[in-house]
This record gives structure tokens, sequence and C-alpha cells, in this order.
């Protein structure tokens, strides 16, 4: 087991050698340089917090906590160079916080390796308030990471000026996220790990670190969650009657990248999920008094982790003038994506190859119902934009600011609230409560 220890506060202006003390309460910045030949950590504990943790995290801190603590650049860029599995720190207030896991980006482009870090900031032991003062984990010296674990993060101490692509997948990691973006072109593939499977899975109901709460309804084959940094936010549709976002994922039980990898049970995960995305066209479209549509669309690639479809509503005049087909097909040509065809691909048990399909659908009240399905084809080589959907419909909504999930994450609470909204808005549709 390798820990690395750095104790005490830093002080700038300490210089080493001037006292003969073995414990000081602080530390130099040559202490910090000089502890980073040690080159690995199983465990790094310091004092104070690396600075700048909390980047691309969603784990809350109040602001009163946020003021105490103390952070150094120095710890953070020994964090980076160590790259520990576990770094622990103090708190000074009565404060526990544990981050979501950080992926550091690999120092050689074609290693499947990952280094990941746990960061714990432990609360003073038998403080009042009863904040945990105490951590038992597992931790196996020197094994290798597989794959990113649930929750898992870009590392926040990498410098923004120094851009890097994501490892092939990890987008998908995500929760709700549908990945982050990937750009369309041919470029040499790097290797891959295995997917994770049902236990690590984001959409999988078998995951121990599901977020539970985010579940609005489970059928026998599929079930519906509303969606992690929607898109819109929760007042966005306010004036159409909706007072929550809408954005909900439509996910299959079945632990598949596509429908054709469930064979048997792909007719059966398809009709399921289509009667939920019927169920929420027509509630929306009810409960708007016709203001509204609705577009859901799908990526379906073999080598993804678990299909699932997003459907989000969409102004009614847009998808009946045309403008949300034309959206995507102008913002298909822009990226030098192939262009769309007009289908009805059903379960897609037999599709040629990869793809990315949208259902548009919207129904006036007079002159009924009118939907269009839209496929694009995609080679296996072709590295196509995740964020595509999100994209199109952010510029068609106006909320290009509301592009990146992470940037409107929720807290909890909103997120619980956003749920009871729409299944109670859902109620006179949800097959799922029947029987």
């Amino acid at each position: 087991m390798r820990i690395v220890t750095l104790g005490g506060a830093l002080d700038p202006s300490l210089v080493g050698g001037q006292s003969k003390e073995q414990y000081l309460p602080f530390h130099t910045v040559g202490d910090a340089k000089t502890l980073r030949g040690a080159n690995t950590a199983d465990i790094l504990l310091t004092t104070p917090w690396p600075l700048g943790v909390a980047n691309n995290s969603m784990v809350p801190i109040a602001p009163e906590d946020k003021g105490a603590i103390l952070a150094s650049e120095e710890i953070a860029d020994l964090c980076a160079a160590l790259k520990p599995k576990y770094h622990f720190s103090a708190s000074p207030t009565a404060l526990f916080y544990e981050r979501e896991p950080f992926l550091h980006p690999p120092a050689d482009d074609e290693t499947d390796s990952k280094a990941v870090t746990r960061f714990i900031s432990l609360a003073p032991f038998g403080n009042s308030s009863k904040a945990k003062a105490l951590y038992a984990f597992n931790i196996t010296p020197g094994e290798p990471v597989a794959s990113a674990p649930t929750g898992c993060t870009p590392s926040p101490f990498v410098n923004k000026t120094k851009k890097r692509s994501a490892p092939d997948g990890e987008g998908q990691f995500n929760r709700f996220a549908n990945g982050e973006n990937e750009r369309g072109g041919r470029h040499k593939r790097r290797r891959r790990s295995p997917p994770p499977g049902p236990d690590r899975c984001f959409f999988c109901l078998s995951n121990p670190h599901l977020d539970t709460h985010m579940i609005c309804c489970i059928g026998t084959e599929a079930y519906v969650t509303t969606a992690k940094g929607p898109l819109p936010s929760s007042n966005h549709f306010a004036s159409s009657g909706l007072s929550f976002p809408c954005h909900q994922l439509i996910i299959p039980l079945s632990h598949e990248s596509t429908f054709q990898a469930m064979a048997a049970d792909a007719e059966k995960a398809f009709e399921e999920m289509t009667r939920f995305k019927e169920a929420m066209q027509a509630m929306v479209a009810s409960v708007s008094k016709y203001k509204l549509g609705a577009v859901t669309w799908e990526i379906s690639r073999k080598e993804g982790i678990h299909t699932h479809w997003q459907f989000l509503p969409a102004p009614l005049d847009l998808i009946r003038k045309g403008l949300v087909e034309a959206a995507f097909k102008v913002e298909a040509e822009n990226q030098k994506f192939p262009s769309f065809e007009e289908a009805n691909l059903g379960s897609a048990i037999n599709a040629p190859s990869d793809f990315f399909r949208v259902w548009i659908w919207s129904d006036d009240g007079d002159s009924g119902i009118k939907s269009k399905e839209l496929v694009m084809w995609l080679s296996s080589d072709f590295r196509f934009d995740l964020q595509f959907g999100r994209r199109v419909m952010a510029k068609l909504l106006g909320l290009e600011t509301r592009l990146s999930w992470r940037d409107v994450a929720q807290p909890t609470a909103e997120e619980v609230e956003d749920v009871e909204k729409f299944k109670e808005a859902f109620k006179p549709w949800d097959f799922s409560l029947e029987g």
C-alpha cells in the first residue's frame, strides 16, 4: 500500500529548515513539489483541499462551508501528479464531502488503463452536527481501473486551455446525458475497455448506484425517467401548461446496445417503449391544450452501452410549419453528416447499420395527428455527435446556453419535484399503474 501524506497548511513565506521541529502546522511549496517524486499513490492524505476539486461536480457545498475551506493549487498539482485512488482531506467545519470519482487524462493516448481518484473530506471527529468523521472503504493496491465507475466526471484539474478528447464511449457513462460531444469524421480507433455490465450501467435497475429518485414509471419491458440536466428549465413550457421540463428518457430493461442485440425480446421492448412514447405525446397535447407536440430521438450503435430514447415537447407551430424537420436536416448538412430519409423501421431488428432516428409528432385537436420518422444511416467507422439531438432542439427552443447537461444539473430536491409533477400530470395515461 503506497500512502503519501502532506500535513499542515501551506505557508508560501516559510523557508524549509527554519525549525528543528519534526511536526509543523505548515508546509512549504517545496514540500508539495518534492512529493510529486513519489510518482504514484494508492492513498493521498493532506490537510488542505486541492484547489478547484469541486469543478465538474454536482455535490453541493453550503456557502458558509465553502468560505471556510482551505485549498491550494499545490495540493491540486500533487493530486494530479500522483493520481491516487483515494485522496482524503480535513474539513475545518462540520462538513463531510464526498465528490464523484474523477478520471485523470491518460499519460499515453494509446493505453486502456484509467486512473480514477475519489476525493473525500471528513468532518472533525466528535463534531456537534454529527457529520461523518469516519470512512470505510475497500481498496486493492496497484490494481488498474478497467472502466470509469458510476458517476465519474473528468478531472477537475485539467488545464482548460489544453483540450483532450474523451475516451471512446466515456460520454455514455454519464447518466441521462446521452453522451458527450463526438464529432463526425474518420479517425484512428483507440483500444477500448470492455463496456460496463448491468451492475455499472447508468440505465440498468440492477446498478446499486442508480438515481432511483429520477424514475417516473416502470413497465414490464421498459421504464421512464426524467433527464439529468434537462434541456428546458422547469418553467420553460409554463405558458403552455407544463410546470416541469418534461425531458424524459424511455429505457428498455434489457441491457443491450441495440434492439437487434435483444433478439427475441426486441419486439416486446419496442412495443412498450412506443406505448410510453405515445402516452406521453397524448399527455403533452392534452395538458398544453394542443400548443405542444413532441420530438423523440434514438442513437442506435452496436458499440453503444444501453439503448434508450429521449423525449422532449416542442411548440406545435414549429412542428406544423416543418421547422423541426428542417432543423435536423440543416444541422446534419452543416456537420457534413449523412442525409436523412423518411422510414418506418419499427424495432429495427433488420437494420443494416448503425443509425440516428427522430420521431416528430403533433396533434392540433382539429385536423388530427401528424407524425414523421426520419432516419440517418451511420457507417461503423463514423464518429457521430452524441449531442446531435439535444443540439438541434437547443437551437430550436432558444436554449443554446443549456446545451451541456452538466451546466444545468439540478439539486436533488428540484429533480424530485419535477419527477412528482410529471407523475401527477401523466397519471391518466400511465398504463404501468394498471392492475
